[in-house]
């Protein structure tokens, strides 16, 4: 079966995934400076706006008349946050971090496509949905 004929979850539960992110980037930003690359400046803002980013995204994928351009933003906001991942397992690795954590973030690094394709397949669904 090809992939773009897989079936992607709902809106819903990627609107949770991201309210619960952009929540936890205001609740405990400092889990999220080490990702920021040290030529971006001081990380706390980039934080608190990737945050504001995730949060915005979830509540337009819960109204149905922004629900596909939310769904489009959430890949943007998805490969723009990817760097920040990569850094997170490259960190990881030269500083000989606890293996769970070293482990955790090189699973973490594929799961990012399977998410764009999930928004992605939301905008396309909304789009033929409101043609």
């Amino acid at each position: 079966m090809p992939l773009m004929t897989l079936h992607a979850p709902g809106w819903r539960p990627l609107a949770a995934l991201l309210a619960v992110a952009g929540v936890t980037h205001f609740a405990r930003p400092r889990l999220y400076e080490p990702l920021i690359p040290r030529q971006l400046g001081e990380p706390r803002p980039w934080v608190l706006w990737s945050g504001a980013a995730e949060l915005a995204c979830a509540a337009g994928l819960v109204l149905p008349h922004t629900r596909r351009a939310a769904a489009l933003a959430s890949a943007v906001l998805l490969l723009g946050v990817y760097p920040g991942n990569v850094k997170m397992a490259v960190d990881a690795h030269r500083r000989s971090a606890p293996r769970a954590l070293r482990v955790g973030s090189l699973v973490r690094l594929p799961m990012q496509a399977p998410l764009v394709w999930w928004a992605l397949r939301l905008a396309q669904a909304e789009a033929r949905r409101t043609s």
